[in-house]
């Protein structure tokens, strides 16, 4: 398929870039839907080529399909001479959607690319913005968690809306390496009373 030949991503990349969860990413190619646009380079399975738009049609005809169907509309569309529209009497799937979706993913993928900056003098090397010391993954955490774009913005005003936007893709093609940080001990632990205890009812000292 024309403008996706050069393209070779991981499996969290491929997730990031076509919206499937990495679970299902990996399912996928688990079940041969992808067979031959799945290749192992040092030592992990990456998805090459037009192979993003086959997981990308797998993972939305996986309950309208049956498996049989499923399997021969996702050869046709991963095919080097595949057609705008793929067919497989009779059933009929235009592909231009999807593969407009996965362009715009991998245009999403690189800008978030270029807005990082890995420096072992700064936080240890860990992704940053660009210019800052504020941790991409940080903010990821901060959108998963609820906060709006605009809410994060307000307390990190050096940020743009679209930065914030791209932290998520960023993070998800990208995860956090090693163990999650673990909150102290404190936090886990529910507050033993909520009642408000006026200055007057505690007991005098002796």
């Amino acid at each position: 398929m024309p403008g996706f030949s050069s393209e070779v991503l991981t499996a969290n990349e491929a997730a990031a870039v076509t919206q499937v969860p990495v679970k299902q990413v990996h399912r996928i190619i688990d079940a041969g839907l992808l067979r031959g646009r799945v290749e192992t380079r040092r030592g992990s399975r990456v998805i090459v080529g037009a192979g993003l738009v086959g997981l990308r049609l797998a993972w939305l005809t996986a309950e309208t399909l049956t498996p049989a169907a499923r399997r021969r509309i996702v050869e046709h569309a991963i095919a080097d001479n595949a057609a705008p529209v793929v067919a497989d009497d009779p059933l009929k799937v235009d592909l231009k959607p999807i593969t407009a979706g996965v362009r715009t993913g991998l245009s999403r993928l690189r800008k978030a690319k270029a807005m990082v900056a890995r420096d072992p003098a700064v936080l240890g090397g860990q992704p940053a913005f660009v210019g800052t010391r504020l941790l991409v993954h940080d903010v990821a955490d901060m959108l998963a968690n609820g906060d709006t774009p605009e809410t994060i913005r307000a307390a990190y005003p050096q940020l743009a809306l679209d930065q914030i936007g791209l932290a998520a893709d960023y993070a998800l093609a990208y995860p956090r390496r090693g163990r999650p940080p673990v909150k102290p001990a404190w936090r886990n632990t529910a507050a033993k009373s909520t009642r408000a205890i006026r200055l007057d009812d505690l007991p005098a000292a002796s």
